[in-house]
């Protein structure tokens, strides 16, 4: 440990990234990445904002895309904030609106940079368990609080909170901020940004990097009342004036505009999880219901660890998470078709050997 670390940096405990390995003939199902690729307009507007435009900075407002993001989802480019994926706008949203004197939180399976944020932070923080099923008890976030964060669906487990759910939370909450984590909404779930206009205390957090092939290009965005949005742009503008370069905003906005693209892709996504999970269930595992890009199962005669080495020995990378109440699954990407087949297949063969 360096003598030069202040007092923060030695009791952080950073965040853990999917593994990224350089190996040939990878079936690769570790990190959540759409395995379509992005929009071919998104991809030729890359390619023109390559030119010698890229001597003069970026807007720092990023209005063309904050524009697109509003007219899609009927707001106001006041409602919108954007940044460096949405962990960099989650970052914000930590610092400029859960920082509070109550702790902020959280349920205690689900995506592991928000811990790291509060320590980051200096944020007070609560787990608040999952029920047995894994899913979200909005009883239990019923009480006094600096904040309620969580994805929708859930990550890493995959399941869904219905709107009407997060309606009671936000009504029994008015004066914390519920921050609702859309990732990976698009795959399955429905979005609770229309609850914006009823609850100003609701912040909205998507990302590219799924459901429009863009982890690349580390493009996300929030939507919220004009309030929590200034929150955001100050801590923003105090922090990095210029977050997102000139050819993520024209990539971004060119996907954005990429209907068919995008329903072509993310239900191909969507059929293929359905036949995953039946041919997994077929073979014994316990598959929670997934409206995300991926799934989370278990085998109950089989070692979780054990099993990811062994896929692992045959060419395919799956995520096992060393921690308490789900070390025994494995969260699996959907891929293609063909990657989903290979894999089913080499988890017969591990099971039948």
């Amino acid at each position: 440990m360096s003598r030069f670390w202040s007092d923060v940096v030695k009791g952080l405990t950073p965040y853990v990234p999917g593994e990224q390995p350089k190996l040939p003939n990878l079936v690769k199902l570790n990190t959540n990445e759409n395995p379509y690729g992005p929009s071919p307009r998104a991809l030729a507007a890359i390619r023109e904002a390559t030119g010698d435009g890229l001597k003069l900075y970026p807007d720092p407002n990023a209005d063309a895309l904050k524009g697109a993001i509003a007219a899609r989802h009927g707001l106001q480019p006041g409602n919108v904030f954007v940044g460096n994926g949405s962990d960099e706008v989650l970052a914000h949203a930590f610092l400029g609106l859960l920082r509070h004197a109550q702790p902020v939180l959280f349920p205690d399976v689900s995506y592991s940079f928000y811990p790291v944020y509060c320590g980051l932070y200096e944020i007070p923080w609560e787990a608040v368990p999952l029920a047995d099923d894994y899913s979200i008890r909005i009883d239990d976030y019923l009480r006094p609080n600096g904040g309620i964060v969580f994805p929708n669906p859930n990550a890493p487990t995959g399941r869904l909170l219905p709107l009407a759910e997060i309606g009671r939370l936000l009504a029994a909450n008015p004066d914390s901020v519920v921050v609702v984590d859309e990732a990976y909404v698009d795959f399955g779930g429905e979005s609770a940004i229309p609850l914006i206009a009823a609850h100003p205390n609701l912040l909205v957090v998507q990302t590219l990097s799924k459901s429009r092939s863009l982890a690349g290009l580390r493009v996300g965005f929030a939507l919220g009342s004009t309030e929590l949005v200034e929150a955001l742009e100050r801590v923003k503008n105090s922090f990095n004036s210029y977050p997102l370069d000139r050819l993520a905003i024209a990539g971004a906005v060119a996907a954005i505009g990429d209907d068919e693209h995008f329903e072509r892709t993310r239900q191909a996504v969507i059929a293929t999880r359905g036949a995953l999970v039946g041919a997994m269930a077929a073979l014994g595992f316990d598959v929670l219901p997934s409206a995300a890009n991926f799934v989370f199962a278990r085998h109950p005669g089989r070692d979780a660890a054990e099993l990811a080495l062994a896929l692992r020995q045959r060419g395919i990378i799956v995520r096992h998470f060393r921690a308490p109440r789900i070390d025994q699954f494995l969260r699996i990407t959907v891929g293609t078709d063909e990657q989903c087949a290979v894999l089913v297949a080499a988890l017969k063969d591990i099971l039948t050997a």
